[in-house]
């Protein structure tokens, strides 16, 4: 009997090689994604690379994805396989056998895919982890070579996880068949889809949904505001996709069909109608891959966009190549400025490289809540972000020699206003203090990230570092009673270096040094600053290319899943339309349609329900990109045409490969409705 069994196991999936092929496939090329990943999450190489931890957390976070989608797509085609053959199972029970005999058969088909998806999917992903791991330190820059190795713990979890899920999708099968009856299963694979109802409600739910996700997008302007929103938005637009896939689609098509001239032409009535009967079940599976896609397209364009702009996300955290930065609580002495300005140059010239450029700021930095000329620091609590403004107080003198600007000779009580925005008033309060305003100019800089995160940036020019002293006494009144911290005095320092990236690596561990030792050994001569913070362009240099590299590499990985989870929702989709097609475009030549008119109508329902999902995200992806754009401005990208041709260009990229798919998954629709075209 066992002999039996696997017979006609291996009988049925040879006969049924054409939804088996692809399932089997898509089994090895997910068991070879999760073995790879787990690999190299436990690659001891990478932990002692610089940035590891960034790398490590995100090849664990592509462990988790996916796993859980593997699940899914896995339980998703083999529920399309269990529907075309329970008419073969039912033909079975009729014959007599019993239906632990059907299960015995099942489980031996389900152990035969486990084995060979499984099986072929570590052999796959021990040959290619070599690969994969050297493109993930091509992209993170690391030199480091690549043994050979095969994880042990890589194996027994991929064996663990697909042996769950392909004993999860047999008990769900056997379930299907031990509750169905012969006739149940008999036509199991020919249930037609009752023409749906109209459904104002979801109707109107998808349309609310879609434009709150719009609405999030476009007004959100905060980074802070659009990392806690982004995930609402795409909850929404998922409710949306699938509501007006489902009713929304109804109700257009049913509007046309209310359009006499429109409706009754031979290609538009078959069209509508055969659209129109099952629209049910196909838009499941459209908003499905409309969903799929747009994840693809949002993944890839944004992680390609962060690696392709990380010199720009370098220029916009790092102003110079060495930057330090003293923070003083009480108003030190211009000499000791310079003092501290001149060891550091020092510091450089010592290591042997030569300074290209140079700047420096002194000045009081902090928020406040600006109401028109009124102006309130030390705010706590129930404030939007968009409401502050950011404000640099600064002396004259040192102002115009950082930029280069005249201003006008400044009072005691007076300042230049200089604003991202018009002000045109003659005076501005600082709390309880006025201040008489010179002169009012409108700042001409590249705000960056600053622009999203506040409402306005502005400077307030003082007469001289005596009157800074003055300022900072008032604000230190206003924020002891309101007990919250004093800003401090804060000195920037910024300088650019010639050399290769190792020497400019070299050069800033040794500055590094230099300035670790001034508190020590010449804390008086720099003025007795309380605190202190150094960073180098190209030190950060490799922790971005770690994250970014780190990113790119998940994004297309998952990317590729997320493309061949896609492509086999369209496989499947236009077999299942073909078989649900064949019989009844016979049935339209037998009562009068010509060959040229069926091959017209079945064209014309094809491009559009396949390339409705492609539009969609499309515009889904248009509307998300004020929201992705302010996503990748607070991870330091602010360069917009960078992220814009990305997109641009994996939106032509996946449009030629979902063209592609589409034209060779129709072949099998055509083949299958056969004489009807």
């Amino acid at each position: 009997m066992r002999h039996l069994y696997g017979k006609l196991a291996w009988t049925n999936i040879r006969n049924n090689r054409q939804f088996y092929l692809p399932y089997l496939l898509t089994g090895i090329l997910s068991a070879m994604m999760f073995y790879c990943m787990r690999a190299m999450q436990g690659n001891e190489g990478i932990e002692q690379m610089r940035g590891s931890g960034y790398i490590q957390f995100l090849l664990t976070m592509g462990v988790i994805v996916i796993g859980i989608f593997v699940c899914i797509f896995l339980f998703y085609t083999n529920s399309f396989i269990m529907k075309r053959r329970k008419k073969e199972l039912g033909i079975y029970n009729i014959l007599g056998m019993e239906k632990k005999h059907i299960a015995g058969v099942m489980f031996l088909e389900t152990l035969f895919t486990f084995a060979v998806s499984v099986g072929g999917g570590l052999v796959t992903g021990i040959l290619f982890n070599k690969l994969l791991q050297m493109l993930l330190y091509r992209l993170i820059g690391s030199k480091a070579s690549i043994p050979f190795y095969i994880s042990g713990w890589g194996c027994l979890q991929t064996v663990q996880l697909f042996g769950a899920i392909y004993a999860a999708t047999f008990l769900y099968d056997f379930m299907q068949i031990q509750t169905a009856n012969p006739a149940e299963l008999l036509r199991g694979g020919n249930v037609g889809e009752r023409e749906p109802k109209t459904r104002i409600f979801m109707t109107i739910e998808g349309i609310v949904c879609i434009l709150g996700a719009y609405t999030i997008s476009a007004v959100t302007k905060s980074p802070g505001d659009v990392i806690f929103l982004f995930f609402p938005a795409v909850v929404l637009v998922i409710i949306g996709t699938y509501s007006l896939f489902t009713t929304g689609s109804i109700a257009f098509l049913k509007a046309l069909r209310k359009n006499k001239n429109y409706y009754y032409q031979t290609r538009h009535f078959t069209t509508v109608s055969g659209m129109l009967y099952r629209m049910k079940q196909n838009a499941v599976g459209l908003a499905n891959i409309c969903i799929l896609s747009t994840m693809v397209l949002v993944m890839i364009s944004t992680t390609v966009s962060m690696y392709a702009g990380v010199k720009d996300e370098l220029q916009e955290r790092y102003s110079k190549e060495l930057n330090v930065t003293l923070y003083y609580d009480a108003l030190p002495d211009g000499q000791d400025l310079d003092s501290a300005y001149e060891e550091l140059k020092k510091s450089v010239t010592d290591s042997g490289r030569m300074i290209t450029a140079q700047s420096r700021e002194f000045m009081i930095t902090f928020t406040a809540k600006r109401n028109g000329n009124v102006m309130e620091t030390a705010v706590v609590g129930g404030v939007n972000t968009k409401e502050l403004a950011y404000v640099k107080v600064m002396a004259r003198a040192d102002y115009e020699a950082e930029t280069a600007e005249r201003l006008p000779e400044l009072a005691d009580g007076e300042i230049v206003f200089i604003s991202n925005n018009a002000f045109d008033g003659t005076s501005v309060r600082v709390d309880q203090t006025e201040y008489r305003v010179k002169e009012a100019r409108v700042l001409d800089e590249d705000l960056g990230i600053m622009e999203d995160m506040v409402d306005e940036c502005l400077y307030l020019i003082v007469k001289d570092r005596a009157a800074m002293g003055t300022f900072y006494d008032n604000l230190k009144a206003v924020y002891a009673a309101a007990e919250r911290d004093l800003p401090s005095y804060t000195y920037k320092m910024g300088i650019d270096i010639d050399g290769t990236p190792e020497e400019k690596v070299a050069c800033a561990a040794a500055v590094r040094e230099q300035v670790d030792g001034w508190k020590e050994s010449r804390a008086a001569d720099i003025g007795g600053y309380e605190s202190r913070y150094f960073e180098a362009r190209q030190e950060g240099y490799e922790d971005f290319l770690s994250l970014n590299g780190g990113l790119f590499f998940l994004g297309l990985f998952l990317g590729a899943m997320f493309l061949m989870v896609t492509v086999l929702i369209i496989y499947y989709k236009q077999i299942s339309e073909g078989y649900e097609d064949k019989d009844r475009y016979g049935i339209m030549e037998r009562v009068g349609m010509s060959s040229e008119e069926v091959r017209a109508s079945i064209n014309a329902q094809v491009r559009l329900v396949f390339l409705l999902p492609l539009v969609a995200a499309v515009i889904h992806l248009i509307a998300a990109f004020p929201m992705l754009r302010r996503l990748l401005g607070a991870l330091q990208l602010t360069n917009v045409p960078v992220f814009v041709g990305c997109l641009c260009g994996t939106v032509l990229v996946f449009g030629l490969i979902y063209l592609l798919v589409f034209w060779m998954t129709s072949r099998s629709y055509y083949r299958i409705v056969g004489e009807q075209v």
